[in-house]
C-alpha cells in the first residue's frame, strides 16, 4: 500500500497520522525538506525514530515544502536503499517519492524497487520534470492508481513541489496523503470491512486465530497461553 504524505510550507506535520501510515507500511520510511541550502534528505528503518527526527527537523524547517513516505515493499530487497524518496536521475536537487505499483519490469536479480528504477533512468528519459508536458506523460505512463510527490531545489523549476496525479490523493487539515492509510486502525478497519483485534484494534486478517500485533485470541481478547477459547484442557 505504502503511505506518501506532502505537508505544504507553513503547514505542520499530524504526527500521530504519520505513525499511523507506518503500522503495516514498515518496509522503511524517509523524508525531504525544502530548504534554502537544499533538500535535506533522511531514510530510516524505524519509523519512530525518523518520526521524531522529522518533527524535530521540521519545527526548524518550518517554511519550506515537505515529505514523507513509509514503504510498503513490492519489488527490490528490503533496506535503506529502496527507501523513498529518490534522487531523479542522480541530481541532489530533486527528488521523487511514490504510492502504488508502477509499470516497471523487474527482473528477478534486480535488487532496486521499481520506483527507483523509475527515478533513476526512466522518469528521467522521459523528460525533464520541471516542463508540465513530461508531468502529464509521467502521469499517462503509470495511470491512475499511482501518486508522485516531487520536491525541487533546482531553479529551473518554477514551483518546489509538484504532486503528481494529486486528484487520487486526499486532503485533509491541509495536508494531502496518498490514500487513506492516514487514518487511526479501528476508523480505517470499519471503512475497509476489516475485523480488529478486541485487545490493540490491529487490523485481523479473516483466518487469523491470534493478533499478529499483539498475540492475544481474536475471540475473546484474552492473551495466548490464557485462552479457553481453543484449547479448554491446557488450564484447570
Amino acid at each position: 500500500m505504502c503511505l506518501l504524505t506532502f505537508v505544504p510550507a507553513g503547514v505542520r506535520p499530524d504526527l500521530g497520522a504519520l505513525h499511523n501510515g507506518s503500522v503495516i507500511n514498515d518496509d522503511g520510511h524517509g523524508f525531504a525538506i525544502v530548504t534554502d541550502s537544499g533538500l535535506l534528505v533522511r531514510h530510516g528503518m524505524d519509523a519512530a525514530a525518523l518520526i521524531e527526527q522529522f518533527a524535530a527537523a521540521r519545527a526548524a524547517l518550518p517554511d519550506g515544502d515537505a515529505m514523507f513516505h513509509s514503504r510498503l515493499g513490492t519489488s527490490g530487497l528490503p533496506g535503506l536503499d529502496n527507501c523513498h524518496p529518490f534522487r531523479v536521475g542522480g541530481d541532489r536537487r530533486t527528488v521523487l517519492a511514490h504510492n502504488g505499483i508502477l509499470p516497471v519490469r523487474v527482473a528477478k536479480t534486480e535488487t532496486r524497487s521499481d520506483t527507483r528504477i523509475a527515478a533513476e533512468q526512466l522518469i528521467p528519459a522521459m523528460g525533464s520534470l520541471r516542463s508540465r508536458r513530461t508531468r502529464l506523460r509521467v502521469e499517462r505512463w503509470m495511470g491512475p492508481h499511482n501518486r508522485i510527490v516531487v520536491l525541487s531545489v533546482d531553479r529551473r523549476y518554477r514551483q518546489r513541489s509538484y504532486l503528481l496525479n494529486e486528484e487520487s490523493g486526499i486532503w485533509d487539515g491541509g495536508i494531502w496523503y496518498s490514500n487513506n492509510g492516514y487514518r487511526p486502525w479501528p476508523d480505517l478497519a470499519l471503512e475497509r470491512g476489516w475485523c480488529t483485534c478486541l485487545t490493540c484494534d490491529g487490523p485481523l486478517a479473516e483466518a487469523d486465530q491470534n493478533c499478529s500485533w499483539c498475540g492475544s485470541c481474536t475471540d475473546c481478547g484474552l492473551p495466548a497461553g490464557y485462552c479457553l477459547c481453543r484449547y479448554p484442557m491446557n488450564r484447570s
